[in-house]
């Protein structure tokens, strides 16, 4: 092997790669010059600052930045998100962080602009100064002229400085309502039917908690449950959630009051899309899927029997629905039974990039029902709030390809094909007209 052949190969890689890297941030630079040109073309400002009438609709304008910075066209903003190939949340955010960094930071700016800053490092600082008032933002952004070589630590330190200085009253109810940022979460399921926990509780009870679930933890080892300690503690807390102190307490029914049970243990919605036989054990391999609504995740048949057999355990089997079926009913509202088809087969908001739940989604109906258009599956569409809102009261529009499959036009003329594989950009021949 030639060893000095080998060293400029490797060095010439390295070379070009830097100048990938390099190329990458400067594109991205230009993107930010971009932002901010069009935040200058879409700010709000009408006669009651925060909305005005923009060809014929009424358009508001939404604080991405923070206090300072200019309010945008939320229709606006939407197309931007679109073009920008990004999904509405984060893509509102992203935007922000430009906006932040140009309105409110702009020696941080001006160090992404001439290429002293990554551009991620900048969205950084941005997020951690996008809460604080104008003065301690400029605060922070004087001691960032060089922000280069700033840790994140120190970066920080700085904002909890700039805090205390500026605005003292924040800072000390901030200290006595830190306890409210106490949780205890449960992130969706996995493609293996697990779930990650987040919390962040008192500190004596997190003791408590952790001597309970140790103590339950050795216990199951000593009755022979060989799984190493992390899974027994996994199974304890589990065991915890199952035989709390509230046993004996009867449990109302919600809508009619009626005492219907003790605690109820656990209760899993499940479509199943698996044939009989499988769940009960028999031809294991036919079709072996079954999906949790409430997780929106895939699980197999044998998770599903399991929670089938473990003890306190109510688990409502649904049969498939005919995603196809199309009934149309004479009225304006949208029945149960089309809200579940129309949930079931958009998954989330039709809207370009948009990942709301569509259990959470309004029902749309793509031709209004005042226009004729039926109340039918077909042409109902799942949409949240906030792009149905963007639908119903400014020019973005879409057409129905096949129910599930749609063509989005934003106001400015750009298209996107939204269906269950996610977001395509329609390349068009020629710019619109202006």
């Amino acid at each position: 092997m030639d060893l000095a052949t080998d060293a400029r190969s490797t060095a010439s890689l390295l070379s070009g790669l830097r100048a990938e890297v390099e190329g990458r941030e400067a594109s991205l630079v230009r993107e930010w010059s971009g932002i901010v040109e069009w935040a200058s073309d879409h700010v709000i400002a009408g006669p009651e600052g925060v909305a005005t009438i923009t060809e014929g609709y009424l358009d508001t304008g939404i604080p991405i930045a923070g206090p300072g910075a200019p309010l945008v066209s939320e229709f606006g903003l939407m197309e931007l998100v679109a073009v920008l190939g990004r999904s509405p949340d984060g893509g509102k955010a992203y935007v922000g962080r430009v906006i932040e960094c140009a309105w409110r930071l702009p020696h941080v700016y001006n160090a992404v602009t001439s290429g002293r800053l990554a551009p991620w490092r900048a969205e950084r600082i941005a997020d951690l100064t996008h809460p604080l008032s104008a003065e301690a933002a400029a605060y922070v952004d004087r001691q960032l002229w060089d922000a280069s070589g700033v840790g994140w630590a120190q970066l920080e330190r700085l904002v909890a400085e700039a805090v205390i200085r500026f605005d003292p009253e924040r800072a000390e109810a901030d200290r006595q309502t830190a306890a409210d940022g106490r949780h205890f979460d449960i992130s969706a399921v996995d493609e293996h039917g697990l779930v990650h926990l987040d919390g962040l509780l008192d500190a004596a009870d997190g003791h408590d908690l952790n001597l309970a679930v140790a103590r339950r933890a050795e216990v199951l080892g000593r009755l022979g449950d060989d799984s190493s300690l992390d899974v027994r503690r996994s199974k304890a807390a589990a065991e915890l959630a199952r035989q709390d102190l509230a046993l004996d307490l009867l449990i109302p029914d919600p809508d009619t009051g009626e005492v219907v049970d003790t605690v109820p243990g656990r209760k899993v919605v499940l479509n199943v899309h698996v044939a009989d036989t499988t769940l009960i054990g028999q031809n294991p391999f036919a079709n072996p899927v079954g999906r949790w609504e409430e997780g929106r995740c895939p699980i197999t048949s044998t998770q599903i029997r399991e929670w089938v057999r473990a003890r306190h355990t109510t688990v409502i089997v649904r049969p498939v629905i005919d995603l196809a079926d199309h009934v149309p009913v004479g009225s304006y509202e949208i029945p149960d039974r089309h809200r579940t088809r129309v949930v079931l087969r958009d998954q989330t908001c039709r809207f370009p990039h948009c990942t709301r739940p569509a259990q959470a989604c309004d029902i749309d109906h793509t031709r209004p029902y005042g226009e004729g258009g039926p109340t039918c599956p077909c042409n109902e569409v799942a949409l949240c709030r906030r792009h149905h809102r963007a639908k119903t009261h400014s020019t973005w529009r879409y057409d129905t390809v096949t129910p599930g499959t749609y063509v989005w036009t934003s106001p400015n003329g750009h298209r996107f094909r939204v269906d269950h594989r996610g977001t395509h950009p329609i390349q068009t021949t020629s710019p619109p007209d202006e």
